[in-house]
Formats: structure tokens, C-alpha cells, sequence
């Protein structure tokens, strides 16, 4: 490759690596090229997958102020730029490294940190953040919806002429489901949070 033409390559990957929001550094020998476009098209629009030369892919990181452990840089190296949701990415690896074994997943750069192929795992089995708010949209409306109900009791009884003291007043309703969906969308916001990655001593050794 000419002068130029490194220079230029190592400027686009650098600018990838810093555009990340996490990075998996795969190794695909032995993959077709029509299995490489199935990977790509498995990952989607929102993470770019890259054959690339380490030497370059090195500098690159460098620049970018990315610590990348010598380790998955050896062999012949495929890198995805993960741009979207990054537990998306990590499932979409994972299935396809099932059914494709030549894909080895060698490890990355998740939230600034490097992390193993185990621990990129774990991030694959985690709930996706599109589920996470279906789920609280769907406890909310829930909530929404019993509110709704408690109101048009007492609307009816109010209506009806019936007395209605013994009845909780409506700001002391409206309180309680709103603590209640705040309640839920703790309990979603908490499954959503990824586990700390912890540093084993083979983390180490490669930082």
C-alpha cells in the first residue's frame, strides 16, 4: 500500500475508533465472502465491519487513544465499529459465531475499558435497550390505566350523588400510581444498567 494511501487509511480508522460506542475485534479466517456480506448484513447499518491490517489498525488506535492489547491484533483481523446499540451488536456476533465457527470473536473496547470475548458475552445476554423501554412503556400504561379507573369511580359515585369521604382524594390517587410507575421504571432502569466489567488478571495482562 502507498504512502498515501496508509496515511489515509489509518486517518479512517482512527476517526472510527473515536466515533465508537464500542469496538469487537474478530478474526475471520476461513469465512466466505458471502458469509463476511450475511455478517455485515446481520449487524446493521449502525456498525461498520472491516477487514483491516493491524499494523495500521494499531497506529489507529494509538491516535485515538485507544489501549489495544497486542494480543487481538494477531492474525488476520476483521473489526466492527459499533455506532448503535452495542448489546444489539454483541447478539448479533454471538449467533453468528454460533453458526459460523471460522468467526472468532477475540475481544474489544466497550465503554473506554478492553474486555474479553467471555465478557462480551455476558454483554450479548443482556436485554436490548429498544426491549428495556417496551417494557417500561408497557408498566407505565399499565399504571396510566389504573388511574384511570380509580377516576371514573369516583367520578360515577360523584355523579350519583353518592358520598364519597371515605374515598382517597384525587391528588393522594394521582401520587400513588405516579410512585408506582416510578417504582417500575426503577426496577426497568436497574435491568438495563450493563454489570461493571471487573478486571481479571487477564484483562490486565492485556492492558
Amino acid at each position: 500500500m502507498a504512502r498515501p494511501d496508509k496515511a489515509a487509511a489509518v486517518a479512517e480508522l482512527t476517526e472510527d475508533f473515536r466515533s465508537a460506542n464500542a469496538t469487537v475485534l474478530t478474526e475471520y479466517r476461513g469465512l466466505s465472502v458471502t458469509s463476511m456480506k450475511q455478517l455485515r448484513r446481520a449487524l446493521g447499518s449502525t456498525t461498520k465491519y472491516s477487514v483491516v491490517k493491524n499494523t495500521l489498525t494499531k497506529i489507529a488506535a494509538k491516535d485515538a487513544g485507544v489501549d489495544l492489547s497486542p494480543e487481538l491484533l494477531k492474525g488476520p483481523s476483521a473489526v466492527a465499529f459499533i455506532k448503535g446499540d452495542p448489546i444489539n451488536a454483541a447478539k448479533s456476533l454471538r449467533d453468528f459465531a454460533k453458526e459460523n465457527p471460522f468467526l472468532i470473536i477475540k475481544g474489544g473496547i466497550f465503554e473506554g475499558k478492553a474486555i474479553s470475548t467471555a465478557e462480551l458475552m455476558q454483554l450479548a445476554n443482556l436485554e436490548s435497550r429498544e426491549v428495556l423501554l417496551a417494557k417500561l412503556a408497557g408498566a407505565m400504561k399499565g399504571s396510566l390505566a389504573k388511574a384511570a379507573r380509580v377516576f371514573d369511580a369516583l367520578r360515577i359515585k360523584m355523579e350519583a350523588g353518592a358520598p364519597v369521604v371515605a374515598e382517597a382524594p384525587a391528588a393522594a390517587v394521582e401520587a400513588a400510581v405516579v410512585e408506582e410507575a416510578a417504582a417500575v421504571e426503577t426496577e426497568v432502569v436497574a435491568e438495563a444498567t450493563p454489570v461493571e466489567v471487573e478486571v481479571t488478571p487477564e484483562t490486565e495482562e492485556k492492558e
